[in-house]
């Protein structure tokens, strides 16, 4: 891979005009970058095109001058000089194969996805790696963040994880303003662990605090929750202490105790008694929690790792579970030691 300095990143090209996507590329923008963004909805590019906003998603905020609406996706990606995309987790893989033949050598590449790639388990820099090759620097955008938020102004601290120092430190640069700090970070592994389980989290923390059990059972899903992330993380090979930094406890905090989450906002309505199909509707954006439920039950299995929570959520999710019987499950399970480990156990439980 090569050196990645801040200029070689201008203009990015932010795939997903999403509210995430229209979030960064405003970031981006609002910091003096050249920025484009594309979106497969043709309409909705046009309506951002003569209104200079992103009505559907983030509206109220105006799109900065040095923000330029894109079309043509082929001809984008060909002349950027960075792609950053913010796309649900469920067509990360089918988007990167489609930009594959247009991407030139050595264009670094980033996510602010949070999910696996579908039926497979796999984290999203093994899907990028897989489709693109080694020859495009890789990096993932996480934290605690709420895109409405980042558009807005408002103070918002981010992680730009990556193996490629030169890029992290060039990524987080452009993102680097007066309202947004970015760090860097070498952990890809535990950046995605932790911006991924802490989607399921919050749908769980959604689910108790719908069924109105409370501050105290919230606390615990989360402690409890901080620990099943841990586990998986540390037999998964990434560094512990990822998972106390931003994209780890930040972002589980924000996610499963703020009505802006999606996740959590699925949890609530199927709390207060709506079903699965219901609840869904009720949101009706991207829930990137359910899409990685399976997932990383998937991952924790095959790891030896007990993720009980994530279990419950994927049983009421997906198996027709009763959310009060699993919260009931949660508190009957046999009492131990809360930092019971055996050293070298690979459940950590």
């Amino acid at each position: 891979m090569t050196d990645v300095m801040e200029a070689d990143l201008m203009p990015t090209l932010v795939i997903g005009a999403g509210a995430w996507g229209t979030a960064l590329a405003i970031a981006l923008a609002r910091n003096g970058q050249p920025t484009w963004i594309w979106g497969r909805d043709a309409a909705q590019l046009q309506i951002m095109h003569e209104t200079r906003c992103n009505t559907t998603y983030i509206p109220g905020i105006n799109l900065p001058d040095t923000l330029e609406i894109k079309s043509d996706l082929q001809e984008a990606v060909s002349n950027c000089k960075h792609v950053l995309v913010s796309v649900p987790s469920n067509s990360f893989s089918t988007l990167l194969t489609q930009i594959k033949p247009w991407l030139p050598a050595g264009v670094p590449l980033s996510w602010a996805t949070k999910g696996l790639t579908p039926n497979t388990g796999a984290f999203l820099v093994d899907t990028a790696k897989r489709i693109l090759g080694l020859d495009h620097p890789l990096a993932v955008i996480s934290g605690p963040s709420f895109a409405a938020e980042v558009a807005a102004g408002l103070p918002t601290a981010l992680t730009v994880a990556s193996d490629n120092a030169d890029f992290a430190k060039s990524l987080a640069s452009a993102l680097h303003g007066n309202s947004l700090r970015a760090y860097t970070s070498p952990d890809v592994l535990g950046v995605q662990i932790g911006g991924t389980v802490k989607n399921v989290l919050a749908i769980a923390a959604g689910i108790s605090d719908g069924l109105q059990y409370g501050a105290n059972a919230r606390a615990a899903l989360l402690t409890r929750g901080m620990a099943e992330i841990l586990r998986l993380a540390t037999v998964l090979g990434a560094d512990p202490q990822t998972m106390f930094g931003l994209s780890g406890m930040g972002d589980l905090i924000l996610t499963c105790t703020d009505d802006q989450s999606r996740n959590r906002q699925l949890g609530l309505a199927i709390g207060r008694g709506q079903t699965v199909e219901e609840a869904v509707k009720t949101v009706g954006k991207t829930v990137e929690g359910m899409h990685a439920a399976r997932e990383v039950l998937m991952r924790a299995q095959q790891a030896g790792v007990e993720m009980p929570i994530v279990e419950q959520v994927c049983k009421v999710l997906f198996e027709g579970y009763d959310p009060r019987q699993s919260v009931q499950t949660l508190l009957c399970r046999e009492p131990k030691a809360e930092n019971s480990h055996r050293q070298g156990d690979k459940q950590l439980n």
